[in-house]
């Protein structure tokens, strides 16, 4: 059997020279912050060449691709800066109570 990762999400990708470096985070079951939502901790880094990363976000678009085709993601539309500043309290306060704080930061 081979060893398996969960994370909940990228916190940081770090580029040095030829190498980049991402760093992965889980949701604590533990530690809250302000909100009460679990924080996000550190739990593992992933060290890619940068050929190896970028053959890496060509395979992960490829798959994002997929899912939304699949209708498993939806995939916002770019809103104007004006549509934003009017709808921004009142979806804001609407998309905090509808989704569960243990939803991914990426999907949001």
């Amino acid at each position: 059997m081979h060893a398996e990762l969960y994370t909940d999400g990228v916190e940081e990708i770090t580029v040095g020279g030829s190498i980049v470096r991402v760093d992965l985070v889980s949701l604590s079951p533990t530690e809250r912050d302000a909100n009460n939502a679990p924080k996000r901790v550190f739990c593992q880094r992933l060290i890619f060449s940068v050929e190896s990363f970028a053959n890496s976000v060509e395979v992960m678009q490829k798959a994002l691709k997929g899912l939304v085709e699949a209708g498993v993601i939806r995939r916002n539309e770019p809103r104007s800066a004006a549509a934003d500043s009017v709808q921004a309290e009142g979806s804001q306060a609407n998309q905090n109570t509808a989704r569960s704080p243990n939803v991914s930061t990426n999907f949001r």
